[in-house]
Formats: C-alpha cells, sequence, structure tokens
C-alpha cells in the first residue's frame, strides 16, 4: 500500500530519519543495508510517495545508553545463571547509578515516542473519548447516596452525595485539589451505617500504601483521624463509633521499602482519636506471613476476619460478636480453621450468616450457617452451576447472584431460599456487576458496560423489577459501528480458549486484514471481562482491530481452568496465548507482521514470555508493569503472596519451571526481535520497576536484531490504580502510536 505525502508527512519522516541517524552515529543498516537502499528505492524527503511505513526506524546495539554489566553468575540447583544487572534492584531514589541508568532510557525513548507518526492524533482522539460524565456505583447508607463523578476531564474523579435518590448532589471530597499533579488520589471509600461519617483512603504516586482519613458528612468537616500504613485493606464499620482496617507495622528508620512485608493485623480505630490508641483486634505473630482483613455484617452483629496466606483465593474465617462487646474485648470464635477452601461473606442476621464458598463445589455455591446450632454444619442455599458463582448479595428480601459464563457476567435473583427468581439479561455482549445493597432495602444499583459502551449506572426496584437509568453516558462515537464477536480456538494440547474480537463494521465488511492488539492476563484466578477504554477505542477507531483472550490461569471457567496455567502448568497460559495469536493470522483477522500484543502485570510476564518462545509472531509489543525476573521476584515488596501461583524459587522443581520461562532469563540471541516498549512506573510497590528495568538492559545487551527495545517509565505513578487522566492519556497515546507505526496502521486513519 502506497500513500501520498502531504508537506508535514515529509518532515515528520524526515525528522524520524534524522533521529535515528543522530542515535545510531551514523547510516541506519537493515539487514546489511544502507537506510536509503531499505526504503526500496523511494526518497523520504521529495518524493510523492513512500511505502508505509516510511523509513522504519531501527536500532543498532550501539545506539541504546550503556548498561553496566557486573558479570555476576549464581549457582542455583548445579546450574550456572547469569544476573549481570541486578544492580539495577537498587532503589532509584537512594541510587544516583539507577537514577541516572533510567534517566537516559526515558530521555532516549521520550524522543523517539513524540516523533512518532499519528501519537499526537492518538492523544487528541483519547482526550476527546475521556471527556464525557461518569459516574461510579452508589452506596446507600441512612438516607444518603454516595458516589464517585468525573465531569469529564478531571484528572481524579470526586466523592459526591445525595440526600434521597432524587435529591441536589453535592460534592463531598475532591482529591483534585489535594495536589498540584493529581497525584494523590481517592482510593476506597466507606460510609457509616447512618451516613454520617465517610471513611476513605489517601493513595500518593499510585502507591499501595493507603492513609485513611475521616470525614463528617452534615458538615463537611474533615476530622483529624490519620492513619498510616494501611495496605490493601478494608474498612468495616461498627456503628457510627469507628471502623475495622488492616495494617503493617510502622517501618523502622532505614528499612528497605522494597523489602517483603509481614504481620498484617487488624486493628479498631474510634473515630476522634489518635492512631496510637487503636486497638489491635486480631494478629497472628505465630504466622507473620497470615494476613487478615475485616468485614462487619449487615446488621453489625458480628464482625468477620478473613484470613489468607497468598494471592490464591483460599481463606480461614474468625468471628467476633460486637453485640455487647466492651472496649477492649475482641474475643475471637473459629468458624473456618484452615486455608483451605475459598469463603466470601455474603451477609449476617442474627445468629445466621452466609457464604459462598469452593468447598465441595468447584464453581462455588451458596451456604448458610446457623451459628446458634453450629453442630447442625453447613446448609447449601444455591447448588453449584456450569456457570462460576462470582459473588452474591442479600439485598431486600432476596438474594441476587453474579455468575461468570466463559468471560462474561451475567446475573439472577433467588429467594432466601434459593428458589430462582428473575434473572437479569443483557442483549449484548458485556458485563453487568455491582448490585450493592442490604437486607430490606428496596432497591440497587449496577452498573453495564462493554468494549464499545462506557459504563452505565441502573437502579432496580426489587418490588417491581423495574430498571430505570441512574447515570448514562454521552458517547463521541457510534456503539453500533462495531462488532464484537466471542469465539473459540484451538490450543497447543487442543483446549477450547475463548476470545473477544472486536473491529468496526465497515472494515469486517471489507474482508481484509487489520492491525491487530491482542491482550491477555492468564493469572491468579482473575476473569478478563468485557469493559470500556477510551485508550483501546482510540485503536478502533483508528482501524485496528482489538481482541482479548480468557487463557489458562484465569478464572474464566472455575478453578480448573485456574489450576490449568499455574506453576508446574504455567506453560499452558502462554501456549494459549501463541494459538490465540496464530488463530487471528488464520483467520484473516490480522496479517503477518501486523500483530501486537500487550499485557500488564501477571499479563507482562505473559508477553514477555510469549516473545522470547515465538518472537517471530509479533509485529510488536507492550509489556506493561510485569513481573519478568522468576528467580527472585518473591524477595520484593508483594512478591511473597504470588508463590501459591508461580511456585517458590528455593524449591528445585519450582525453580527449573520458572527458569523456563522467565522473560529475563531467556531473551534469545541470534533471533529477530518485535519492537518492544516496555512501561513501568518509578513508584510501583507491588511490581517493582526493577523486574522491567533489568529485562530492558537484557534486550538491548542481546543480539536480537535492530527494532527499538524501550523503556518508558512514569514519574510518581504506580501500579496502575489512582493514575490521573492526563498520565492516562499521555502513556495510551505513546503506546498506541508505537504500536500503530510497528503494525503498519497509518496515521492518516487516525480521527482528529
Amino acid at each position: 500500500m502506497t500513500w501520498e505525502l502531504e508537506l508535514t508527512g515529509r518532515r515528520a519522516a524526515g525528522a524520524i530519519v534524522a533521529l535515528a541517524l543522530l542515535l545510531a552515529g551514523g547510516p541506519l543498516r537493515a539487514g546489511g543495508e544502507s537506510a536509503e537502499a531499505s526504503a526500496a528505492g523511494a526518497t523520504v524527503a521529495g518524493s510523492t510517495a513512500v511505502a508505509w511505513p516510511p523509513a522504519r526506524l531501527i536500532f543498532p546495539r550501539s545506539a541504546y545508553p550503556a548498561t553496566r554489566d557486573d558479570g555476576l553468575v549464581e549457582l542455583a540447583f548445579g546450574e550456572r545463571v547469569p544476573d549481570p544487572f541486578r544492580w539495577l534492584e537498587a532503589d532509584q531514589r537512594s541510587d544516583p547509578a539507577v537514577a541516572g541508568w533510567i534517566k537516559r532510557q526515558n530521555a532516549l525513548s521520550a524522543d523517539y515516542l513524540a516523533r512518532l507518526p499519528g501519537r499526537d492524533q492518538f492523544a487528541q482522539r483519547i482526550r476527546k473519548l475521556f471527556d464525557f460524565e461518569r459516574y461510579g456505583l452508589p452506596r446507600k447508607a441512612g438516607r444518603n447516596y454516595f458516589y464517585t463523578r468525573n465531569a469529564g476531564l478531571q484528572n481524579l474523579s470526586a466523592l459526591w452525595m445525595r440526600k434521597g435518590v432524587d435529591g441536589a448532589q453535592r460534592l463531598l471530597l475532591d482529591p483534585n485539589t489535594w495536589s498540584a499533579d493529581g497525584s494523590v488520589a481517592l482510593a476506597q471509600w466507606e460510609p457509616s451505617p447512618s451516613g454520617r461519617f465517610v471513611a476513605f483512603a489517601e493513595q500518593e504516586a499510585g502507591s499501595d500504601w493507603r492513609r485513611l482519613r475521616v470525614i463528617e458528612v452534615a458538615s463537611g468537616r474533615l476530622l483529624d483521624d490519620r492513619l498510616d500504613w494501611a495496605n490493601d485493606t478494608d474498612i468495616a464499620w461498627v456503628g457510627d463509633e469507628g471502623f475495622l482496617y488492616s495494617r503493617f507495622p510502622t517501618p523502622s528508620a532505614g528499612d528497605d521499602p522494597r523489602k517483603p512485608r509481614f504481620d498484617k493485623a487488624v486493628w479498631f480505630h474510634k473515630v476522634g482519636t489518635a492512631q496510637v490508641v487503636d486497638e489491635r483486634v486480631y494478629a497472628t505473630p505465630d504466622h507473620p506471613e497470615w494476613s487478615h482483613k475485616a468485614q462487619v455484617t449487615s446488621d453489625g452483629r458480628w464482625a468477620v476476619i478473613v484470613s489468607e496466606v497468598s494471592t490464591d483465593k483460599r481463606n480461614a474465617i474468625h468471628l467476633i460478636r460486637l453485640a455487647g462487646r466492651k472496649r477492649g474485648r475482641w474475643d475471637t470464635q473459629t468458624l473456618v480453621p484452615d486455608i483451605a477452601d475459598h469463603w466470601r461473606l455474603v451477609a449476617g442476621l442474627g445468629d445466621r450468616v452466609w457464604f459462598i464458598t469452593d468447598r465441595g463445589a468447584p464453581a462455588f455455591h451458596l451456604v448458610s450457617l446457623d451459628l446458634g446450632a453450629p453442630e447442625r454444619g453447613w446448609r447449601e442455599v444455591v447448588a453449584q452451576r456450569a456457570d462460576r458463582l462470582e459473588g452474591a448479595r442479600m439485598i431486600g428480601d432476596r438474594f441476587l447472584l453474579s455468575y461468570n459464563k466463559g468471560g462474561q457476567n451475567v446475573a439472577m435473583m433467588t429467594d432466601r431460599q434459593g428458589r430462582p427468581g428473575k434473572a437479569i439479561t443483557l442483549n449484548a455482549i458485556g458485563t453487568a456487576s455491582g448490585f450493592g445493597g442490604q437486607p430490606g432495602d428496596p432497591e440497587t444499583f449496577y452498573q453495564f458496560s462493554s468494549f464499545t459502551t462506557p459504563q452505565a449506572i441502573y437502579r432496580m426496584n426489587l418490588r417491581t423489577g423495574e430498571v430505570v437509568p441512574f447515570a448514562l453516558p454521552t458517547m463521541a462515537f457510534d456503539p453500533a459501528d462495531y462488532l464484537v464477536e466471542h469465539r473459540e480456538f484451538n490450543s497447543k494440547d487442543g483446549t477450547k480458549v475463548p476470545m473477544y474480537v472486536v473491529r468496526k463494521r465497515t472494515l469486517v465488511k471489507a474482508g481484509k486484514p487489520l492491525p491487530t492488539l491482542l491482550y491477555g492476563y492468564g493469572g491468579f484466578e482473575i476473569s478478563l471481562t468485557p469493559a470500556f477504554s477510551p485508550v483501546r477505542m482510540a485503536w478502533l477507531e483508528a482501524g485496528g482491530a482489538f481482541a482479548m483472550a480468557s487463557v489458562r490461569g484465569g478464572g474464566e471457567f472455575g478453578r480448573s481452568w485456574y489450576e490449568a496455567g499455574r506453576r508446574g502448568n504455567k506453560q499452558n497460559s502462554f501456549d494459549d496465548f501463541i494459538a490465540a495469536g496464530e488463530y487471528l493470522i488464520r483467520e484473516g483477522i490480522a496479517a503477518p507482521g501486523t500483530l501486537a500484543v500487550q499485557g500488564a502485570s501477571n499479563g507482562g510476564l505473559l508477553v514477555g514470555a510469549v516473545v522470547n518462545q515465538r518472537p517471530d509472531l509479533f509485529a510488536a509489543a507492550n509489556p506493561d508493569v510485569g513481573v519478568m525476573d522468576m528467580l527472585r521476584y518473591d524477595r520484593f515488596t508483594s512478591g511473597r503472596f504470588w508463590v501459591d501461583d508461580y511456585g517458590r524459587p528455593d524449591r528445585e522443581a519450582d525453580w527449573r519451571t520458572l527458569r523456563a520461562y522467565s522473560p529475563y532469563h531467556n531473551v534469545a540471541g541470534g533471533k529477530a526481535y518485535p519492537a518492544i516498549l516496555v512501561t513501568t512506573a518509578d513508584n510501583d510497590d507491588r511490581v517493582v520497576p526493577a523486574h522491567s528495568y533489568k529485562y530492558v538492559a537484557a534486550l538491548q545487551a542481546a543480539d536480537i536484531g535492530e527494532k527499538p527495545h524501550l523503556l518508558r517509565v512514569e514519574a510518581r505513578a504506580g501500579h496502575g490504580g489512582g493514575k490521573p487522566v492526563d498520565k492516562t492519556i499521555g502513556a495510551g497515546a505513546d503506546v498506541l502510536a508505537f504500536i500503530a507505526y510497528w503494525t503498519g496502521l497509518q496515521p492518516e486513519a487516525i480521527h482528529d
């Protein structure tokens, strides 16, 4: 395909070539040819037509910033393992060498990305796609309704409230005023039962650490309460008196912030007091690796302590009777002693509690127990079905159950005896979620979103079944212009794997392959479901195809699907993802040389592994905040919680599995790799950015061809949560421009 070069096109192409020459220190080489020869006879500056894309920018290894190779080699289980870039594990905040290396890498990638054709158009379009009023799910407390709202291009969503569902709305908390750069966000929040107070969490620079605060609703007065070192916590109110929360011990001076965390306990905070007088409610000093969270039943009678040892969804359950409790007395009783199955609280009324669990039901069922007569045992209320039971709530006089049907959430209602009632049906491929509320409530709110529909909020009358909109988005596009398909393909071992494919209908009708972005995750029993993304929509609008594969290791088909993609079975996740790419090309959705892959966190690991195993399959890759060093991942921050998913590096059998696919350790010289843009953030304290630093250093040092292998480090950001809209737009434009350039998506197709 050829295209006519406008004056701006000639200037852009010329600038790219000039940058390439500057970086390479001389003429570019492509397979031994000069840049002029590799343009297939076309002259970039001065010609009326050139092959797309104009003069690809390539990188000999000498073009990258120098990276020190320490030559470190360790002996593990009889094998010598090089780790030459371990020095990049040091904290950049205290190590000038690491900080300098990051600065040079960022300068290189920023210059390159800014010059890509279409980058500015992508940024403009993503900004326009973000510019619509957005609401979060309302929560009712007393007569008050609380919800988040973003006017459109606010960096952060604010917390609003109404007295009564039709009352005038009032701004309660605006995190956009908390920092000049939008780096302090409102994380979780929870109103007290009467609606008198709201406890909320401040999140700074994307960190997983939280500071908890309290606001008095009627006056809007922010109280002096400041609770530090909360991390992965629930907020569970005990009446209006105070709330239960989880935190780690206060670090000692000089502690390494990247070391693993232990001794997480549940504490009680009384409103209006200092944190130093908080009461420790539940801890297990004999098991410092256990972590604990607290919930309170809807009637306020019981506190439910959930104890877990990893991200594997297994837990123990203890109860604390709150009725008649005296200050300083937090007597617990054991409900589920062993961390062997998954238990999730649904409701509690009087002495009866309801949970969903996979004990005796891999796809989960709803059970109840009479705490007044526990010897009678658990009673099944709703039996397991073919679809996985994801969640349940007791609302009004019935249960509302949410099921995962092959990666799509659907909901149904039953009475309190479990007899089926109304099903909530959807007329499109998408995700319905939320369904919050309490026993006795006459209503519930839920949200629906899809790949082509932003989140819409609905209010359901539980007595009549009537559904009315609470907040509907105004879209800058027509969802009917896009085709969403749910397909299946065969993996390497014959397993059928589902995948969503999204394209413009006009392009489907034309029948030509499209530059295609394939996304995946495949871990921690997490299900990928249809959801809206302005960044993804900008890609679709520009004429690209998007595919999302539900590879093994996720939770789309229950525990067995998860087990088939973890620990010793992890290769199945990679085989599924590779098979997804092969299917897209075989079916003519993508063409060879036009397929890109993307994934974040565990999905970043997925991308890194498949690129090593099949570099020929992909034109471009974006591993985001990925887990890249599988032999040392458990030595940092949250890494120790992942051992049930990945295995333990100190055990030989697990180590050999990890060594076989670890992205950092398996960069294979002598093969031509796709263009790779590695993205991370300097304040990511979940997957520390050293994973990405070491991986990029390995890519740039290896003989893997001359396509770019670049690092983009976001400043004052973390693993993804709490990122301001401006940063999301900037990162999204950079990534899409990079992928578009290397998959052949032409910039004139991008909407202004």
